[in-house]
């Protein structure tokens, strides 16, 4: 139940990383204006507080951790909002970042 929280976790913050990064993206690359930059700061900030309720208590490893999520999820997102379709080399990499993810949170440690 533990791995499946800290998974839900992961995927909740990439969605306010990831959104609010694209939120920031459209407001300035796209013209979008003030409005859409400030939902991608409060966005980004949940982010930062979403990272906290992970159950491990090391920063650094919850944000190894979550870099490769970031990987994947921003591949993701692309396919889904804006129509990127990865190649074969794409795929790989986050496979591979995705298969370290899980060496890194849910390994099993020595007391």
């Amino acid at each position: 139940m533990l791995i499946a929280r800290s998974i839900a976790l992961f995927v909740l913050a990439a969605i306010a990383e990831i959104g609010g990064a694209w939120l920031v993206w459209q407001g300035v690359r796209a013209h979008r204006g003030l409005l859409w930059v400030g939902a991608g700061v409060i966005a980004l900030g949940l982010y930062g507080f979403v990272a906290t309720l992970q159950v491990d208590a090391n920063f650094g490893r919850i944000l190894a951790a979550y870099g490769g999520v970031f990987v994947a999820g921003s591949l993701a997102w692309g396919m889904v909002v804006d129509g990127f379709r990865p190649d074969r080399y794409d795929v790989i990499g986050a496979a591979v970042c995705l298969l370290g993810v899980a060496v890194i949170m849910y390994a099993p440690r020595g007391a």
